[in-house]
C-alpha cells in the first residue's frame, strides 16, 4: 500500500488539522448518561504508553494536525499523565498551534499549576450542574465542591475554562440559565450539549434528551442572544449574551448536523483511530505503532482513515434503540 507524507485531508476534501486523544478510559466519575455503575475497563495492557502516544501526537502533527485536545475518560486519572503533557507542549509554535483538556475537574486543583508551565492555555471542564444532590444523582460520586476547587485553581493558574454542560431533560434543565449566568460571572464560556447515543448506559437516554433549539428558545425568552463569529475549531456555535456579558456554545449534533465542516478524527486510548464520532469507521494505530516498520506503517494507516473518513454521522434517539454505536463515550474520547 503506498503512503504518503502530506496533509491530512478527507474523501470530502476535509483538511483534518484536530485530534482529540484519549489517554484513558478510565474516569473517577460514573455519568449516568456516559457510563453504567459498574463499568468494566480496559486491560492496562490493552492501551497505548504514555510514548507510544507522543510518538502518534508527533506523527500527527508532521502531518498537519494543529490541535491536540487529551480526553478520557478523565485524563488526569492518568498516572504521569503530565509528562505526556509536557512533552507534547514542546511543539508548542512548532507545527502545533494548541494544546487543551477536557477534563471533570476532580483532579484539576493538582494540575493546573503544571498544566500551565507546559504550555495549556485553557481546558474544558465538564459541569452539569452545581445543585451538590443533583450532582451526585448524575455522577453517582459526591465531588462537586473538588471540581469547583479545581475550577478556581485553574483559574488562578492562568488557565482560561470553558464549561460544557450536557443538556438533560427533566434533570438540569431548569437549572441552565442559573448555570450560564454563574459562568459568565466567573468569566467563564458555557457549551451546552445535546446528549449523544454512545454506549449501554441504565435506563432511556429518550428520556432525558433535550433538543438545544428547545433550550435556545426559552433563554431567548430571558435574554437577548447574538449570534458570534467565534469559531473554537470545534463543532460549537456560539452566541453572545447581551445581559451577561459571556460567550455560550451550543453543540447539537441531533438537531443541527455539523459535518460538513467537520475537521477532527479521534483517538482511543488502545490506539483506534475513529474518524467519525458516530461512525464505525476505524484503523488501528496500535498494530502500527508496535509494528517492525512503525514510520511506514502509520503513514499508511493514517492515509486509510482520510480515505474511510464518512460524510456525517447518523445519530437519533428512539425508545428502545440500541445506541448509535456501542462503545462509550469514555472509551472514544469526548
Amino acid at each position: 500500500m503506498s503512503c504518503s507524507a502530506g496533509p491530512l485531508v478527507d474523501a470530502f476534501n476535509r483538511r483534518i488539522t484536530y485530534l482529540r486523544l484519549s489517554v484513558t478510559d478510565r474516569c473517577d466519575l460514573r455519568c449516568t448518561y456516559c457510563m453504567p455503575e459498574r463499568m468494566q475497563f480496559l486491560p492496562r495492557r490493552e492501551v497505548l504508553s504514555l510514548e507510544e502516544m507522543h510518538r502518534l501526537g508527533l506523527a500527527m502533527i508532521d502531518r498537519g494536525i494543529r490541535k491536540i485536545r487529551l480526553t478520557g475518560g478523565e485524563p488526569l486519572v492518568r498516572r504521569d499523565v503530565i509528562e505526556l503533557v509536557q512533552a507534547l507542549g514542546r511543539r508548542i509554535g512548532d507545527g502545533l498551534e494548541e494544546l487543551t483538556l477536557t477534563t471533570n475537574g476532580t483532579q484539576l486543583a493538582a494540575y493546573a499549576d503544571a498544566l500551565f508551565a507546559a504550555g495549556v492555555r485553557r481546558v474544558n471542564v465538564s459541569l452539569d450542574t452545581l445543585d451538590p444532590g443533583l450532582f451526585f444523582e448524575l455522577s453517582r460520586r459526591d465531588q462537586l465542591a473538588q471540581v469547583l476547587e479545581g475550577i478556581r485553581a485553574a483559574t488562578a493558574a492562568g488557565l482560561k475554562v470553558k464549561l460544557n454542560a450536557v443538556a438533560l431533560k427533566g434533570l438540569n434543565q431548569h437549572e441552565l440559565p442559573d448555570l450560564i449566568a454563574w459562568a459568565h460571572g466567573h468569566g467563564h464560556e458555557v457549551t451546552l450539549i445535546e446528549v449523544m447515543p454512545l454506549g449501554e448506559v441504565e435506563g432511556e437516554r429518550v428520556d432525558h434528551y433535550l433538543p438545544l433549539t428547545a433550550v435556545r428558545d426559552e433563554l431567548e425568552r430571558r435574554w437577548t442572544l447574538v449570534d458570534s463569529p467565534h469559531r473554537s475549531g470545534g463543532p460549537a456555535r456560539y452566541v453572545d449574551v447581551a445581559q451577561t456579558g459571556g460567550r455560550l456554545g451550543f453543540i447539537t449534533p441531533l438537531t443541527n448536523n455539523f459535518c460538513a465542516s467537520c475537521n477532527r478524527i479521534r483517538v482511543t486510548a488502545t490506539g483506534q483511530l475513529y474518524a467519525c464520532l458516530g461512525g464505525a469507521e476505524r484503523v488501528d494505530l496500535r498494530t502500527a505503532l508496535r509494528s517492525d516498520a512503525p514510520d511506514l506503517q502509520l503513514a499508511a494507516a493514517l492515509d486509510t482513515a482520510m480515505a474511510i473518513k464518512p460524510e456525517r454521522h447518523h445519530f437519533a434517539h428512539a425508545r428502545g434503540a440500541a445506541p448509535a454505536q456501542p462503545r462509550h463515550m469514555s472509551l472514544t474520547g469526548g
